[in-house]
Parts: structure tokens; C-alpha cells; sequence
């Protein structure tokens, strides 16, 4: 509710003249975006600590507002935002799934497209890798490749014991391959209570720093270790000679702005949608259904700042029903205002987003990377 009050109070969201916008719409603010990347800069203390996930925005235009920063690093998970992120000229883009199937040739033919962009990619598995290795081989390229470790979210990775060790050996001796580092990611730490969030940090990335100890002594040089996500992104700032990759800090929600209070981002992106109809006294339905907002968690899955009561009662793949005191407030076609409790797969639901300056569509962008692949 305190995230509704204060959104209220400032209707940052609102625009002066919504009756041309289609609905149900994306809309991003990007001088609160711009605010939230110079935060990540602040907390990170210098461009060049940053890797960015881009997974969140899939958006060229966003890639370039950060270069402009000076950072230089980022962070993506499917082939198609690898090759956005080349062509919107970032210098340096780890692919953080394991490459298999067709994406390992597929990365070889990014590289050998973009020349000026260095990419790599994370390996729990030496086939995987070899794989990987061979297409870049025969390209003549070497690509970075990173251990992808398991720090207790029980995903993809392995523990940091001595199966991550050998693998580390392995990957510094095959040919089309440069071995880079470790990957840790502890996405699983959206713990509320910064104490406790800090603890279990600490605690999984102890056996991280052992690792990356015994790889260095054994003469297997670990140059970077990329580390957390948004929620453990101030935390693990604090360490020496980690590259920071949080993602959702550029247009932040809902969810973390509940669950996260203590980290300083603003949400910099909302939903636009209409009353469809009526079906009772006391509710509403709307034109936002799974298509349109991620719909993967129980509700809340969006909160709506000027309807601080609503209660979701129905959604499926077009409508949201939301029960509420004031539904009689609100006649068909009365546009109301959402955030987004999870941005991320909300974003890959649109195909354009509408950019808002000063109260107006300013541009329309389209999210170029929701496809899984572009050209290669």
C-alpha cells in the first residue's frame, strides 16, 4: 500500500492527453531511467565495475543511454539480445545461458560479424564447451568462456568445489576459447530483511573467493568474476574485483519496490489500460491480460497507484478483473494507470514500447531482442 500512496501523490506516470494510445500499452520514462542507471553508477563506483544484464529492456536505444555512461560491459541471455547489444555497439557481451544446439555456431557468427565486440559465454559442461570452441575454431576466433557456478539457486552451474576447478583447467587449454573467470549469480536472495539478505550473500559467495584463490595459485588465472543480480548488486559492490550485473535497476517494479525498500531505484516503466466493461458493482474489468503483463507469479502482478484497494478476482489471456470499492468511479473506457509486479517478461510481451517525455509520446521504440533470434 505504501508504494500506491506514494505513487499517487506524484502521478509521475500520468499523461497529459492518453486518448490516442492503444491499449493495453508499455510505456518507459526515460529521464527515470536515465536516474536509475546513474544510481547503479553510483552505487558501482565506476563504469568500467558495471555489466548490466539486458535481459530486463531488450532495447537498443537503452544499450546506447549506457555506453553514453561509459559503460562499456554487459550481460544477456538469449542469442537475440547478444547480437542487439553488437549492433548497438557495446564493446564487451557475455551470454549467460550455456550456448547449446544451434547457438554455438550461432555465437561463433555473431563474432565473426562484430568484430569490434568481444563475446563470451558461460559453461557448466566441457562438451557444451567444446562445442563452442570448435565453431569458433574454425571461424579462427577466440571467444571468452566463463565456469557458470551454482551458489544455491540450483538452476544451472556447479557448486565451487573441485568439478568447477577442473572445468576452469579445461577451458584455459581448449583452442578457440579464452578463459575468462567465474560466473556467480544468487538471484534467489530477494530476501526483504537487509541483514539477512547480506548473510546468505556472504554465505554463498565465500566458496566463490576460495575458488577463484585456488584457480590463481594453481596458475589458472581468473581475470573477472561476475557476480548477483539486482538484489544483491550493493552488496556485492563492496568486493574487490567483481563486475556487478544487476538488470532490473533500469526500470525497476512493483516487486522489488515492495520486497527490496532499502535499494534507492524508482520504477521507470508503466501499463497503460482501459475499462472493457463492468460485470459487477464492485468491479472492473480491464484490457491487461497474460498477454500483456507477466503473469508467471500469484497476484499481485500488478499494483495500481490510484486504486490502492484492487484486488485481482479473474485474469486470463486478455482481461483482468480487479474487485474495488470505487469501481463505480471508473466508466468504460476510463483509462487507469499499473505497475508491472515483475518488468522483465512484461517487456518481452510488447512488441513497442511508447517513450514519455514530459507527458507525451516523445518516440516509439520497438524491443528488438523479444524475438529469439534476429539474423545470425
Amino acid at each position: 500500500m505504501g508504494l500506491g500512496n506514494s505513487a499517487k501523490a506524484d502521478a509521475w506516470y500520468r499523461l497529459k492527453d492518453d486518448s490516442n494510445i492503444d491499449s493495453p500499452a508499455l510505456l518507459i520514462y526515460p529521464d527515470r531511467v536515465e536516474a536509475n542507471i546513474d544510481r547503479m553508477l553510483q552505487i558501482a563506483g565506476k563504469p568500467s565495475r558495471l555489466r548490466p544484464h539486458i535481459k530486463t529492456h531488450k532495447l537498443p536505444e537503452l544499450i546506447r543511454m549506457q555506453l553514453a555512461k561509459r559503460i562499456q560491459k554487459f550481460k544477456c541471455a538469449t542469442i537475440a539480445e547478444a547480437e542487439m547489444a553488437a549492433a548497438a555497439g557495446a564493446p564487451d557481451v557475455l551470454l549467460a545461458c550455456q550456448p547449446v544446439g544451434p547457438t554455438a555456431r550461432r555465437l561463433a557468427e555473431l563474432a565473426a560479424k562484430f568484430p569490434a565486440t568481444s563475446f563470451s559465454a558461460i559453461f557448466d559442461d566441457l562438451g557444451a564447451a567444446q562445442r563452442v570452441a570448435s565453431a569458433a575454431f574454425g571461424w579462427q576466433l577466440t571467444l571468452g568462456a566463463m565456469v557458470d557456478l551454482d551458489i544455491g539457486q540450483h538452476r544451472t552451474g556447479l557448486a565451487p568445489g573441485n568439478e568447477a576447478f577442473d572445468l576452469a583447467r579445461s577451458l584455459n587449454n581448449l583452442p578457440g576459447l579464452r578463459f575468462l573467470g567465474l560466473h556467480a549469480y544468487d538471484g534467489q536472495l530477494g530476501i526483504q530483511d537487509p541483514a539477512e539478505r547480506r548473510r546468505k550473500c556472504d554465505e554463498g559467495f565465500a566458496p566463490v573467493a576460495a575458488l577463484v584463490q585456488r584457480l590463481n595459485e594453481a596458475g589458472v588465472r581468473v581475470r573477472s568474476v561476475v557476480a548477483g543480480g539486482s538484489p544483491t548488486f550493493a552488496l556485492h559492490a563492496e568486493r574487490t574485483g567483481v563486475e556487478l550485473s544487476p538488470g532490473t535497476t533500469v526500470f525497476w517494479d512493483a516487486g522489488y519496490s515492495a520486497k527490496l525498500p532499502d535499494l534507492p531505484f524508482e520504477p521507470a516503466a508503466a501499463l497503460l489500460t482501459r475499462v472493457m466493461s463492468k460485470p459487477s458493482s464492485n468491479q472492473i474489468c480491464l484490457d491487461l491480460g497474460h498477454k500483456a503483463v507477466a503473469s508467471e507469479m500469484p497476484h499481485p502482478r500488478v499494483i495500481f497507484p490510484e486504486i490502492p484497494d484492487a484486488v485481482a478476482i479473474s485474469h486470463s489471456e486478455e482481461h483482468l478483473v480487479i474487485e474495488t470499492s470505487r469501481a463505480g468511479e471508473f466508466a468504460v473506457g476510463t483509462v487507469v494507470y499499473a505497475l508491472p509486479w515483475h518488468i522483465c517478461p512484461t517487456v518481452a510481451l510488447h512488441q513497442n514500447v511508447s517513450v514519455i517525455c514530459d507527458g507525451a509520446v516523445a518516440s516509439v521504440w520497438p524491443v528488438v531482442a523479444r524475438v529469439r533470434r534476429l539474423t545470425v
